[in-house]
């Protein structure tokens, strides 16, 4: 192995242990090593997903929305509508629209999360202004299914990539906590009242068009993050258990509920030894990093994921993530 690349093992293994006065064997080594090499996996795929959000993204508004006047929901259609009327720089709009949406979502989700998304979304004000895609069509019908369904990709792409393109569903996940409502009946409204107002400033067909855009990429976000919704219940089968609740408790800031059950069968058989059952629930933007977490601790382990319509009490939101 390479020097440089194992006294960078030792480094990160020493400031992660608790005990910070003992020596390390090759034990701590190696789980470090495997810590280190699952990050960089799970950062290289984010990239790779994030990049092709961008892309996508970009494709569904210079190929189709921009060049017929159409514009999308969410902190997209506002930036739309404002460079319609204004003339400004798209490009500019998108970034000074999303960054309170950023902060907020820095103080709600965590840092990694809120670098992400600040780097998408400047990727993706970058490819606007710089990157030319040709006009596909002027059918107004094609260019809001199609427009629609690239953007959404995009925007479902970015998503598991950890990131976001958009910062509506940031500001969902704050008032939901704060209102009483889902996060689907918020974001419902904020996109009525784009509309309402693109039908009264540009034209009611303009509006109806862009509400068929709108529908389009909803779909195809739900699609692309295959369903992920509000929050999920995630269950998790380890025989490192502890060290899993820890991570979710400490690292994670989330609630963790423990259950005491049984094997029923495993590799070698007939297997009824006791294990503790991790179930936490957590919203659909901490996924990425929840599995990322999971797997550095044991690749092996069993986890069953759930779509939870709503939560009450409990501690999902108790302290922002810590990174």
């Amino acid at each position: 192995m390479n020097p440089l690349f194992q006294q960078l093992i030792i480094d990160a293994a020493k400031k992660n242990r608790k005990d910070k006065s003992g020596s390390l064997n090759d034990y701590d080594l190696a789980k470090e090593f495997h810590r280190l090499k699952v990050g960089g996996i799970h950062l290289i795929k984010d990239i790779l997903l994030i990049s092709i959000g961008i892309m996508s993204a970009g494709f569904g508004l210079e190929g189709f929305l921009l060049p017929n006047s159409f514009i999308d929901g969410g902190v997209t259609g506002i930036s739309l509508l404002t460079s319609e009327l204004t003339n400004t720089s798209l490009s500019i709009l998108i970034v000074l629209i999303n960054l309170p949406f950023v902060v907020l979502g820095y103080r709600q989700i965590g840092k990694t999360f809120a670098i992400k998304s600040i780097l998408a979304i400047c990727g993706l004000a970058l490819v606007i202004s710089m990157v030319h895609y040709p006009v596909i069509t002027s059918d107004k019908l094609l260019v809001s299914v199609f427009g629609g369904f690239f953007i959404g990709a995009g925007i479902g792409f970015a998503v598991r990539g950890g990131a976001v393109l958009d910062g509506t569903e940031i500001l969902a996940v704050f008032l939901t906590k704060r209102t009483g409502l889902t996060m689907g009946d918020i974001i419902l409204i904020f996109n009525i009242a784009i509309f309402s107002v693109a039908a009264y400033l540009l034209s009611v067909e303009t509006a109806l068009y862009s509400i068929l855009a709108y529908m389009a990429a909803a779909k195809t976000v739900d699609f692309i993050i295959e369903g992920v919704e509000e929050y999920i219940g995630v269950t998790i089968v380890s025989p490192h258990s502890d060290s899993i609740r820890l991570m979710i408790t400490e690292k994670l800031g989330r609630g963790v509920t423990i259950y005491s059950g049984k094997r029923g069968y495993g590799k070698r058989g007939d297997n009824r030894a006791e294990i503790d059952i991790v179930y936490t629930v957590v919203t659909k933007l901490e996924i990425a990093k929840l599995q990322t977490e999971v797997e550095k601790i044991d690749t092996n382990a069993f986890i069953v994921m759930n779509r939870v319509k709503d939560t009450k009490g409990g501690i999902i939101k108790k302290r922002p993530l810590e990174h």
